[in-house]
């Protein structure tokens, strides 16, 4: 595992602090904190229903917290919609695959790409001159990050016809095309076989040295949780529970009480 250097001294690109959410009465996620520097791969991990992917909709807009306050880049975004936090540096994949699938693969991509054009719409109809020429650069940022997803010999196919895995990749190529300062991955390894496991985390550290990326994951198979992050935070019941490196972690007696129970 390489770390960036200097990713300690940085200040915090994200930071959240004293964040609560209810869902009537209950209590979803109470006092979550967290702090990501540039370069940082962080994980979130705990049980089924501890609240993990209410976090990622916290930070990335589709819920407001009830108090607390989520920072990126030094700015609140609490009550800035989804495309505007996208905008700001944030971007996400989900649980349950969100591609296009009608699309093309390369369309996919380019709908990444687009969050950043400068022509405007009359430019469009008018296909002037910048249009054009942003429309090229496009197509081209798009073929390059399919190439590094090894998915450019099939830039036409429909993305609904690939297989599971290759979705998968896709979605964080989309992802990336929005050229994130942060990445958010919600279970990337869901449904792939031990070789693929492998491949992903080869490719996640890849993308985060390549793009410097801090990159914050969810994830249910402790093996790619333990060999990939260097931070842990572990949440039961929508409480933090316990944070910190891997190895420390995995030994705290309340997340293996919280995963395994107790008699």
């Amino acid at each position: 595992m390489s770390t960036p250097p200097n990713s300690a001294s940085a200040a915090p690109i994200l930071e959240v602090t004293g964040v609560n959410k209810s869902f009537g009465g209950l209590k979803a996620v109470q006092d979550f904190n967290l702090s990501i520097r540039p370069g940082d791969l962080q994980g979130l991990i705990g049980p089924n229903g501890a609240g993990k992917t209410t976090c990622f909709n916290l930070l990335t807009g589709v819920y407001r917290p009830d108090t607390g306050d989520v920072r990126l880049g030094g700015r609140s975004v609490c009550g800035a919609r989804p495309w505007r936090i996208t905008q700001l540096g944030m971007s996400r994949t989900f649980q349950n695959i969100r591609l296009f699938g009608e699309l093309s693969v390369l369309d996919n991509v380019r709908l990444g790409c687009h969050l950043r054009v400068r022509h405007s719409l009359a430019g469009s109809i008018l296909r002037s001159v910048l249009h054009r020429g942003e429309e090229a650069a496009i197509r081209e940022r798009a073929m390059e990050l399919l190439k590094i997803f090894g998915l450019d010999g099939r830039p036409e196919e429909q993305a609904k016809n690939l297989p599971y895995g290759d979705q998968r990749r896709l979605e964080i190529a989309r992802a990336l095309a929005t050229e994130p300062k942060v990445l958010l991955l919600d279970e990337p390894a869901a449904g792939m076989n031990p070789q693929e496991k492998i491949e992903l985390r080869k490719l996640i550290l890849q993308i985060r040295d390549r793009f410097s990326l801090a990159i914050l994951l969810i994830e249910h198979d402790m093996g790619v949780v333990m060999n990939l992050c260097e931070q842990i935070t572990v949440l039961n019941f929508g409480q933090t529970i316990a944070a910190g490196p891997p190895a420390k972690v995995q030994e705290d007696p309340k997340v293996v009480e919280a995963y395994l129970g107790t008699d």
